[in-house]
């Protein structure tokens, strides 16, 4: 069971990772003159490639984290919290891939301003989530 803890801590830090950097690839992208076009495609790349190292990631991170829940039965409300809070994440994960595309597509209408307090939402979720598994306050 400690491996299977460690893998899923190493593939959820990872996807927070992603999640931390991919929204100030967002802002950079929001802040890009219409006249740079090599900054912008170089942008676009990076965060293209990001996205889709991360989501694999992000899936491995989800899968561990049911089988240890359904496969050594943890229980509790925090647990069903934290789940809520993964789901709400990973809608997040999934949103980050409609704003890339969106990016792509030239039709970003979100300023630079809205893009960092977006990219704060991943920050708010981990917190919840660490005191959640730390403390199981309910």
């Amino acid at each position: 069971m400690l491996w299977l803890k460690s893998f899923h801590l190493i593939f959820v830090t990872s996807w927070f990772a992603g999640l931390f950097y991919l929204p100030r690839i967002f802002v950079n992208l929001a802040m890009v003159p219409a006249d740079s076009i090599a900054e912008r495609d170089r942008l676009l790349l990076m965060a293209g490639k990001l996205y889709r190292f991360t989501t694999p990631i992000a899936l491995l991170a989800i899968a561990l984290g049911l089988w240890l829940w359904f496969g050594y039965g943890f229980d509790g409300g925090w647990l069903h919290a934290k789940t809520l809070l993964v789901a709400v994440l990973f809608a997040y994960h999934l949103y980050c891939g409609r704003l890339l595309v969106t990016f792509a597509a030239g039709r970003n209408e979100k300023s630079h301003v809205w893009y960092r307090y977006f990219n704060e939402v991943p920050v708010l979720v981990l917190l919840v989530v660490v005191i959640l598994v730390v403390l199981k306050p309910f």
